[in-house]
């Protein structure tokens, strides 16, 4: 006997309905951990418990007027800060050198490039420590920005050469027959294109170096402690709840990047659409 379109069509709203119910409970499965951490910050007491004790304020000030967190804090945003923008520009240079060249093996180059985003990040610390410490870049700024770059720069160069994939070159070669050079094409017509790549490539390896620890061990010295190792050192001697606040910070970070993330990629759909048009 078969099933009249009625009850096809509640089944089928049925089982859309369940996956999306499924859905949400594997997200809360997922993000709870994450936002428990939230009000343990806003805690007026001395240990990690629930239910809190009372509601303050005090990690937060400790956290502002702290000489442990604000200096790693400084050493995490410059290095950061030196590291993406180094990233950046060689991962876009990269990006359009594989996108333009005919070289015989590309894809073991692209390999390459990419492969610390897939060697374990223990395994590639050790190796930098190694080929670092002859130089005497170890324990200091320069050897954990280059570090960082490099861990930093694959995300740039993929980002963008999927943005490239759109990227139509009679545009660049139509600048060029009209006079300009190829700085000047780069400039003017491919980067204002590419652009929301590179941007996603940005936040990409900022929000990689900012998060980077395990280097950071391998590589820092006392002078450039930077804010993910301190929060390693601190759970493992001695957790205190001005780490929550912390987190809580890091955490609303890391939404912004989210939001700015999705914003970049409607862009770019929203300029694709406008080149397909």
């Amino acid at each position: 006997m078969s099933r009249s379109p009625y009850d096809a069509f509640l089944s089928h709203r049925l089982a859309v309905r369940g996956f999306h119910v499924f859905c949400a409970l594997v997200l809360l499965f997922l993000v709870t951990p994450i936002l428990v951490i939230i009000p343990l910050s806003f805690s007026s007491g001395s240990l990690l418990m629930f239910p809190l004790p009372g509601l303050s304020l005090r990690w937060y000030d400790a956290v502002l007027t702290s000489e442990r967190w604000l200096p790693s804090l400084r050493n995490s945003l410059i290095i950061g800060t030196v590291a993406t923008t180094l990233a950046t520009v060689l991962g876009t240079l990269a990006a359009l050198g594989l996108n333009r060249a005919r070289l015989p093996f590309k894809p073991l180059i692209l390999g390459v490039l990419v492969s610390p985003m897939i060697v374990p990040s223990v395994i590639t610390a050790v190796g930098i420590y190694f080929f670092f410490a002859p130089l005497g870049l170890t324990n200091s700024f320069a050897g954990l920005i280059l570090a960082h770059t490099a861990l930093a720069s694959p995300f740039v160069v993929i980002t963008v050469s999927a943005t490239l994939q759109g990227f139509d070159a009679n545009l660049s070669r139509a600048a060029a027959s009209l006079g300009a050079g190829p700085i000047t094409a780069f400039f003017r017509v491919i980067l204002p294109i590419i652009l929301p790549g590179v941007a996603s490539g940005m936040v990409f390896a900022f929000a990689t170096s900012f998060d980077e620890v395990v280097v950071a061990l391998m590589l820092a010295g006392p002078d450039q402690r930077t804010l993910p190792r301190e929060m390693f050192i601190g759970i493992r001697e001695q957790i205190s709840p001005d780490i929550t606040a912390i987190a809580t910070a890091l955490i609303l970070f890391a939404a912004a990047l989210l939001l700015t993330m999705e914003a970049l990629r409607r862009r770019v759909r929203r300029l694709r659409g406008i080149g397909a048009a």
